[in-house]
């Protein structure tokens, strides 16, 4: 399962048609064992989290939008053209073999996370890969800047790390390192191990500014903000003095780490207006086409994946440059989807929050950990997903549903769960103590048993 999230990964995050065919071969590969496994165990093992139909509802409805419904009229002499909901059907139809093959991912994902210690060695995965590749990005920066691996050469987009677009990379980051800080914020993490974590944070922060992307950079600071406030606990002023301190040395190490690197970096980027000469940089004016392109497809969008066609029609600009995304994942649902794609995605975002508070309230502090960070990488996605389309990319949108599989199976119990000396202090502090003169007397049930 995490094979596949960091061989896309490591594939230019998995924008490339073969890299992504290889992806779809992983999947069916984990739904045939899947069925070997129901065969022989005699039990179908399907997850009750209803966090799986939105994606598969958006899978459903990309088929939909490509079913043909009577013809267009002739064009130049051609008839006979099918008519259908997506304006760009080839592109449709593709989209919907991504969703469906991310939707199997995620089904497979909750059921193999059926225990504590595998959602301990997948937090653990997380960590290790987000600071092994973090170190990898940040050497590159220095010695390749313009070539990942030293060989591949991007021409329309800033590549850093094995992404093709830093705004990835960051994307990446910002989950990557939720699942360190998570433990690290809810007192998980045994005091000979901090300084692990931490310096892994302080690594994965400082390549997330070294990347240059300010939506990282703001994803990044409301991903902390989101921290402090899942861990506030009793609320008292020593409790919240703690979680900001921690989140500002944190914030003071990552910023150092990156200015000792040098070269740009989101800070340096973030003065810097939206606006640019380079039309995919633009944003104003792509949300701005955007929101004409719902006005005219509404009710049912104009398909997904089509965006990029839709968009010419209204585009003001001269069309040299071709918009594939809108650098808005929220205006690009509704112009895909229309109405039923944003009924889809608030259905979704409503579960996801719903979801991450539950699994934020768990008694078990390891596992706490995790949700919370869990929960405070997707935020910080959805977040990000305002400036960019970073859940475009392969290796991006599965580790978003590796995380998503996290937060949801972290808020089970579990026949392995590991109680730490954290929760038997807590424990401990809710059983009410008894008096010397207590202790003495007799309980009800050894003075029935002294009688009887």
């Amino acid at each position: 399962m995490f094979g596949i999230v960091a061989f896309t990964t490591l594939a230019y995050g998995g924008v490339h048609q073969p890299v992504i065919v290889i992806f779809y071969l992983a999947v069916a590969s984990l739904m045939v064992l899947w069925v070997v496994d129901a065969v022989k165990s005699g039990v179908v093992r399907i997850s009750p989290s209803v966090l799986q139909l939105p994606v598969f509802a958006v899978a459903i409805y990309s088929l939909i939008q490509i079913l043909p419904f009577g013809s267009i009229a002739d064009i130049a002499g051609v008839n006979g053209i099918p008519r259908t909901i997506s304006v760009d059907p080839f592109s449709t139809k593709l989209t919907a073999i991504q969703f469906f093959a991310l939707a199997f991912f995620f089904s497979a994902s909750l059921v193999l996370l059926d225990s504590a210690a595998r959602i301990r060695r997948a937090a653990m995965l997380v960590t290790v890969f987000g600071f092994g590749f973090a170190f990898f990005a940040v050497l590159q920066s220095v010695l390749s800047p313009d070539r990942i691996y030293g060989i591949y050469e991007t021409r329309f987009a800033v590549p850093f790390g094995s992404f093709v677009n830093r705004h990835n990379f960051a994307a990446f980051m910002e989950m990557t390192l939720s699942i360190p800080l998570g433990l690290l914020f809810a007192g998980a993490v045994t005091r000979d191990k901090r300084l692990l974590y931490v310096t892994a944070i302080a690594l994965m922060g400082a390549a997330l500014l070294l990347s240059g992307s300010r939506g990282g950079l703001v994803a990044f600071i409301s991903q902390l903000i989101l921290l402090v406030i899942l861990t506030l606990g009793s609320r008292t002023k020593r409790n919240i003095v703690l979680r900001l301190g921690l989140a500002i040395a944190l914030i003071a190490a990552i910023t150092g780490g990156a200015f000792f690197v040098g070269g740009d970096t989101s800070l340096t980027r973030i003065a810097e207006t939206s606006a640019s000469k380079d039309l995919t940089t633009d944003r104003l004016h792509i949300w701005g086409v955007a929101i004409r392109v719902i006005g005219a497809h509404m009710p049912f969008g104009a398909g997904f994946g089509a965006f990029g066609v839709a968009y010419t029609a209204f585009d003001s600009y001269s069309g040299l440059e071709r918009v594939e995304q809108a650098h808005n994942d929220y205006l690009q649902v509704v112009a895909d989807g229309g109405i039923i794609g944003f009924l889809i995605g608030v259905g979704f975002l409503w579960l996801v929050i719903r979801t991450g508070l539950r699994s934020s309230q768990i008694d078990n502090t390891y596992r706490r950990g995790i949700a919370i960070g869990a929960f405070s990488g997707i935020s910080a996605l959805l977040v990000h997903s305002i400036f960019d389309f970073v859940l475009h990319t392969t290796a991006v949108a599965l580790l978003f549903l590796l995380l998503l599989t996290l937060l949801i199976a972290a808020g089970f119990s579990y026949k392995d769960d590991v109680e730490d000396a954290t929760d038997r202090h807590r424990r401990m502090r809710r059983t009410p103590r008894r008096s010397l003169d207590d202790l003495q007397k007799p309980t009800i049930a050894e003075f029935k048993r002294v009688h009887e």
